[in-house]
């Protein structure tokens, strides 16, 4: 067993909660611009200090006349746009609990989170959104408020409207009295049920992290700086770094379409880039599809061979005048414009949810655009541990941060300690119990720690699966829907740390002679012969579909692959008890989940968590 721990550096009163700096900022820094708003022909308008505490109150008071009371529970579900901000800490002042819900989300996965939680309100964004509402809001008893962002009069102009006859001293009576042990979100995370699982943060868990993780990243969360928000605002990531943002007065933009990612990056120009792998894998890929159609992709790849050496040099004493003077040279002809890609203003940026890969980090630092990794869960309020740019250890998902600890138990799992560990999970003691021992939060994720405390994750313990996107995805809830299908024998989901969710599927042999006869196939036609057959992938596409409607769209199966012979004990595949080993089959038929993702460009090779 080992472990590492890191002193802490910052305290938090007792009294201290997330609002304080909405109202801290108007008084000392009221013309401070603290947000840019993106106007219908494509330009930004500033929001200031003074103006958001100002929107913040309006909409505080409308939820007061609205009948919402301390420590009610209001879902929020929307995509990423300057109105979440704004109605999250509004819901913060009035001291309700916001409940973020992926825009993404199922029916089914709505009606538990309003269920579960017991919301009394919940606002949505468009009128796709509100018809899914519409359909689970009979069984949500305590539901009573519903807004609606898009369409008149629209969410906040309602608020305000309906608030104008509440004090304004009554929204500042009911944020001085919330404090830090106040529960603050209930963040839904997927459990491997497939039942979400709400992970209770008080207002002291996150102004814990948000001021830390402002500490250790001084470069990137600073006055002044910018950072436009794409990720989800469901994720605690995306949470963390809008409350870090408004605590050290970083200007924020919100975009929710990230088909068009490079052209906003290019329009905000941020300073600070906040991501997930598969958007720095798209970077990558894109400039060399680029330079292949141009002809360059020759010089393309060199001279990305040229920023992976220079940055591994970096950790051996340094470049040599070689190499030192091909970087230059690429650094004029090629990296140059890759950071332009990114607005041109980047300094650094931080992934999480998932592993970038050592090659890609290295990539990247070489072209002077450095990735810091960090780790964390929603357990742990966002990262846990970090990378920084006074530390950074490429393939590592860095130190812990301070006031933090990590151990490595005796069976490889990571355990995890420090103020910013969830309360538990809501109105679950047994899965809460089951979760955190004597204070150590189990991750479920196997990693190592070397002497000076850098972790490096190196696999996953549960079978949880995490794409390159950062979405959890249970895959029971799949498997056991498709499975059910008279034809599919077994079925195993993948995609950990891939762009999407894909399936191995496999034919149940008994079931074959009649298909085959009712759909008209050579009576000795086995299963091998009949893996591409038009009509049974069509069959199995339909299982496939049927099954995707139980989760929402970042979860479900975008491609599969129909195997030649079943899993079998006698195979190797299965255990005595008919469950699927996972490790097995993932090793067995490697090259059937390498072709399922080759239709993405994978150059450079993604690399194993290390």
């Amino acid at each position: 067993m080992r472990e590492y721990s890191v002193p802490a550096t910052v305290s938090v009163g007792a009294e201290e909660n997330l609002v304080d700096p909405v109202y801290h900022n108007a008084e000392y820094f009221p013309d401070a611009v603290l947000y840019r708003r993106r106007s219908t022909d494509g330009s930004w308008s500033d929001v200031t200090a003074a103006v958001f505490a100002e929107q913040v109150t309006a909409v505080a008071r409308g939820l007061i006349a609205a009948g919402v009371s301390p420590r009610d529970r209001i879902g929020v579900l929307s995509r990423t746009r300057y109105e979440w901000t704004l109605l999250d800490f509004a819901i913060l002042a009035v001291g309700a609990v916001t409940v973020p819900i992926y825009e993404t989300s199922s029916a089914d996965q709505i009606s538990w989170i309003l269920s579960d939680s017991e919301a009394v309100g919940v606002v949505v964004e468009s009128d796709r959104h509100r018809a899914l509402i519409d359909e689970v809001a009979g069984s949500v008893g305590s539901l009573t408020q519903i807004w609606q962002l898009e369409g008149a009069p629209g969410a906040v102009t309602e608020l305000v409207a309906l608030g104008s006859g509440v004090a304004q001293t009554d929204v500042h009576a009911r944020r001085r009295a919330v404090h830090g042990t106040d529960l603050a979100t209930l963040i839904y995370t997927s459990g491997t049920t497939g039942r979400p699982k709400g992970c209770e943060l008080t207002h002291s868990n996150l102004v814990t992290e948000i001021r830390t993780v402002a500490q250790i990243l001084p470069e990137l969360l600073t006055s002044g700086g910018s950072v436009l928000l794409f990720l989800p605002l469901a994720h605690v990531f995306g949470k963390v770094i809008q409350c870090g943002a408004l605590y050290t007065r970083m200007i924020v933009g919100h975009t929710a379409d990230a088909k068009d990612l490079l052209g906003d990056l290019a329009a905000f120009r941020p300073t600070f880039l906040l991501a997930v792998p598969r958007v720095f894998e798209k970077v990558y890929n894109g400039a060399r599809q680029r330079a292949l159609g141009e002809g360059k992709g020759a010089l393309f790849d060199v001279a990305a061979d040229t920023a992976i050496a220079w940055s591994r040099a970096q950790d051996t004493g340094g470049a040599g005048l070689l190499l030192k003077l091909r970087h230059a040279l690429f650094d004029k002809l090629v990296y140059g414009r890759l950071r332009a890609a990114v607005g041109g203003n980047v300094v650094a940026a931080v992934s999480g949810s998932a592993p970038l890969g050592t090659r890609l980090g290295h990539f990247f630092r070489g072209i002077g655009l450095p990735v810091f990794e960090g780790y964390g869960l929603t357990e742990t309020s966002a990262a846990i541990t970090a990378n920084t740019p006074g530390g950074q250890r490429v393939g590592t998902v860095g130190q812990p941060v301070p006031g933090c600890a990590v151990r490595i138990d005796d069976d490889g799992e990571i355990l995890l300690s420090g103020p910013v560990l969830f309360g538990g999970y809501w109105r679950n003691p047994t899965a809460t119990a089951e979760a955190v021992t004597d204070g150590w939060f189990h991750s479920g994720d196997v990693g190592e720690l070397d002497d000076d405390g850098y972790l490096t994750i190196t696999g996953r313990k549960k079978e949880i699966i995490v794409t390159a996107g950062g979405k959890n995805v249970a895959p029971a809830v799949l498997e056991d829907r498709i499975r059910a299908h008279p034809l599919v024998g077994q079925c195993m989901v993948v995609g950990d740390g891939q762009p999407f969710i894909a399936a191995l599927v496999t034919i149940d042999p008994e079931a074959v002679p009649a298909w085959r006869e009712r759909a008209g196939k050579p009576a000795g036609a086995g299963i091998a012969d009949l893996v591409e057959d038009p009509d049974l992938r069509t069959e199995i596409a339909s299982v496939v579909e049927e099954a995707n409607k139980a989760m929402s769209r970042a979860e479900q199966i975008r491609e599969f692959r129909i195997l030649p012979v079943d899993f079998t004990e006698a195979g190797g595949e299965m255990t005595p008890t008919m469950k699927v080993k996972r490790a097995v089959v993932t090793q067995k038929y490697a090259d059937d989940i390498n072709a399922i993702y080759s239709v993405v460009d994978t150059h450079p090779p993604r690399t194993q968590r290390a």
